[in-house]
Order: structure tokens, then sequence, then C-alpha cells
């Protein structure tokens, strides 16, 4: 049986365009409604993250003056000039004026008793005979405190909320004015539209470039953070590239070694020699680990670094080489310090170079002296410097960062600590102790050789 069906719309297709308008309409009404009844703002004070005292004080002072002043007005006003009762016109008067000490903190439950009660008030005064002067709806003291009460919602709520308050003071007071008698002025009914525009238009402006300069200073704290986090592994992957050799050095002493076991050593069974070449499989095998997990840590197009790592032994030219670029540095180097890892080798070294650098480029031709020398089992790196003698400016004003976090990283590597910071009487400190690989054996120290003790007061 052969069947004929009308084409129905594609799901996909638009609505009709009656029942789009009217969902859409339905659906602003609603949004307008949410945005009068909810506030868009914690009951936070205006201004309650200012930095001084006095600022966070500021809109409690300004909303207190606002009361002082517009009840006794609106009351004098209501009574002389409108002829409203007295008790009427203090009831009036406190019900449109009073709220207003809510505008520091919550302007728009301010609005929800103002509003009403301004309707009020027009519709008391329609029952009253209007004089020569009469304003009506609005009376100057009422629009000029819902002025005040528009400019507080544009600084707090959002353009939704804003936007309805407006539409329902307009629709306010054209429905006062339709209800009007021919003999009522009714001027105020389009001047509070005009003018309460212009205020909410200021104060959301006000508001947005505020919100604008909040999330632009979270951003810069976020990129602050950022850049540390970056220089931070920067650092790391720098400190890392240089240990490769010195951890390569002592594979491959295992490697040589493990190998040349059952050559050195005579009468080695079948399974040591197995064990020695196991050994040495393994740390072959270390090495290209490590090899390949420098190429990744070495930036796109650089080449490794064919120069020997530098040590304590080549302190001495890097502040000869310091003086002659125009810093006055002396340098007291212990003659004996005992064995010191590589690591800790490095990175004293490091550590003096950073401090140079920072004096170079922070207070240029500043008298530093450095001081390297055994501390109860540990190797101290002090740095200090005394305040630059030249009125000049620095050389850099903002360095990239790397000089203290490098030291603070090296000298965590190492299992030490680092003390660093301004001196009392200008300059700067750079103190680092490292430990030192315990002595083999007692006789290793001399009773005859005096142990040195070195302090900040040594330099």
């Amino acid at each position: 049986m052969a069947t004929s069906s009308s084409p129905s719309p594609s799901p996909a297709g638009p609505p009709p365009p009656a029942d789009g308008l009217l969902s859409a309409a339905r659906r602003n009404l609603r949004e307008l409604a949410h945005g009068l009844s909810h506030p868009s703002h914690p009951s936070t004070p205006l201004l309650a993250d200012a930095p001084k005292q006095w600022q966070r004080l500021l809109p409690y002072v300004v909303v207190l003056a606002l009361t002082a002043t517009f009840i006794p007005v609106t009351i004098n006003v209501l009574t002389s000039q409108y002829g409203v009762p007295g008790a009427l016109a203090g009831a009036l008067g406190v019900a449109q004026a009073a709220p207003l000490l809510m505008l520091a903190h919550r302007p728009l439950q301010a609005w929800w008793i103002v509003f009403p009660a301004d309707i009020a008030g027009a519709l008391v005064l329609l029952a009253h005979d209007p004089g020569r002067h009469d304003t009506w709806p609005w009376p100057p003291p009422t629009l000029v405190a819902y002025l005040f009460l528009l400019l507080a919602l544009g600084l707090r709520e959002t353009r939704r909320t804003v936007l309805a308050v407006w539409a329902a003071t307009a629709a306010a007071g054209a429905a006062l004015h339709l209800v009007a008698s021919s003999d009522r002025s009714t001027g105020s009914a389009l001047l509070l539209p005009i003018l309460g525009a212009v205020v909410l238009v200021i104060g959301g402006a006000v508001r947005e470039r505020g919100e604008a300069t909040r999330r632009l200073a979270e951003q810069e704290t976020i990129s602050e953070a950022e850049r540390a986090q970056r220089t931070l592994l920067e650092e790391r992957t720098r400190i890392a590239r240089e240990l490769h050799d010195v951890v390569a050095h002592h594979m491959s002493v295992i490697t040589v070694q493990a190998d040349s076991a059952p050559y050195r050593i005579s009468g080695l069974s079948e399974p040591a020699q197995e064990e020695f070449a196991s050994i040495a499989a393994a740390a072959r095998e270390s090495l290209g680990e490590m090899r390949r997990l420098l190429s990744v840590l070495r930036s796109d197009g650089t080449e490794g670094d064919r120069a020997p790592q530098p040590g304590l032994d080549r302190l001495q030219q890097l502040v000869e080489a310091t003086v002659r670029a125009g810093l006055p540095a002396e340098l007291a180097l212990a003659k004996d310090l005992g064995e010191v890892s590589p690591a800790v080798d490095l990175s004293a070294y490091r550590i003096v170079q950073e401090a140079l650098a920072n004096v170079v480029r922070h207070a240029p031709g500043a008298r530093t002296r450095i001081l390297v020398a055994p501390d109860d089992g540990h190797l101290l790196v002090l740095v200090v410097n005394e305040p630059s003698l030249r009125p000049a400016s620095p050389l850099e004003s903002a360095g990239t960062g790397h000089g203290l976090v490098g030291m603070r990283e090296r000298v965590r590597l190492t299992g030490g600590t680092l003390d660093t910071g301004p001196l009392p009487g200008g300059g700067f400190r750079v103190a680092a102790r490292m430990p030192l690989p315990p002595a083999h054996s007692p006789a290793g120290s001399s009773p005859d050789s005096p142990s040195v003790q070195p302090s900040s007061e040594d330099l």
C-alpha cells in the first residue's frame, strides 16, 4: 500500500520566526528578572582590597554623608514644597534615603527598597494639589539620590542587571506619566532615564576598567610564576648537562676497570670473569643512556661543550679576569682543601662565577672578597661585596634571573646550604656550605696542620 507523507522540517533547521522571537523574549525577560533579584557579587565592601585603610573607609564616609544629607532634605522638600504631612514625609524620606547606607556593599538590595519607596512617594504626591514649581513624579532630592544609587549599581553590577534597573526605572516613569493629569509637570519622568543612562555608562566603564586591570595583574602574576618555573627548569637542565661529564668519567673508569680485571688479576675463576664482564656491559649501557638523555636536554642546534669543566683550580684565573674587567676582587683560597668531589668542585666554581657576575651587573666597581676554605667537614664558599662606589646606575637593571636560582640548585644538588641577602651597611653576601667527602683514615689529617674555621667576619 502506497502512502504519501508531507515533508517534515529538518531537525537542524531554524525554528519558525514567531516561536524564535517569543522564546528569545521570554529568555531575555527571565535573565533580566534574575539579574534584578540576584546580586552578581558577594556583599564585600567597595574598595575592600585597597592597600590603605583610608581608601577602604572612604565608601562608608561617602554613604554616611549622603544619608545624612538626603534624609532631612527630602523631608523638608516634601513638607514645605509639596505639602505632605510631617509623619508621612518623614516615613517617605527615611524609606527613600536611609537605604543609601547600603551602597558600599549591597547596592542592589538598596535599590529593592528605594525604587518602591520612590514610586510610593510619587503616588502620594499625586494625591496632593500640584504647585506652580512642583516637579513630579521625582522631586529633586529623590532624583539626585536615585542617581547616586544608579552610580553604585554601575560600579558593582553586571551589564544585564544595570540594564534591567534602567528599564524598570524608565517603565515606572512612563507609567506614572500616563496616569498623571494634564496640569502636572512630568519633566522628571523623562529626565531620570536620560541622566540614569549617563550615570550607568560611567559606572559600568569604571567597573570594567577595574576588572580589566585586575585580570591583567592576575595574568602578570601567573606569567611571573611561569617565568620563574621556566628559569628553574632551564638552570636544572644546564646543571645536568655539566654534570654529565662528571658522571660519565666515573662510569668510564668502572667500564675500564671491569674490562681489564681479568688481565690485571691472575687466577680469576670463570664466574668472576663473567661478573666483571656483566659489570662492564652494564656500565657501557648506562653511558649510552646518559648520552641519549644529554641529547634530549641539549637545546636544538647547540653543540656540546668540548672544554673540560672548570673547578677550584681555575678560581685564580677567574678572579684575575674579573680584576682586569675593572672589579676590585680578592681571593682567599685555602691551600689544603682535602678531597673534593667533582660535583662540589664544579658547583663552587660556578657559584663564585655567578656571584662575581652579579656584582658586575648590579654593583659595578664594588670591592669584592672571596673565601674558599674547609669548614667542619664542609667546603665554605663566601663572596661578599661592598656597596658600589660609582654613582652611575647598574649595568643591567633586570637580569635573566638565573644567578641565584642556579646557585640554589647547585647547592641543593650537593646536599649543602645557601645563604644570600643584603648586608646591613650595604652590599651583598653569598655563603654556600657543601659537604666534603669523609677522610678515608685518621692519618689523612695531620695534627700539625691548623684547621681553618672561616666565618663572615674573615672577610
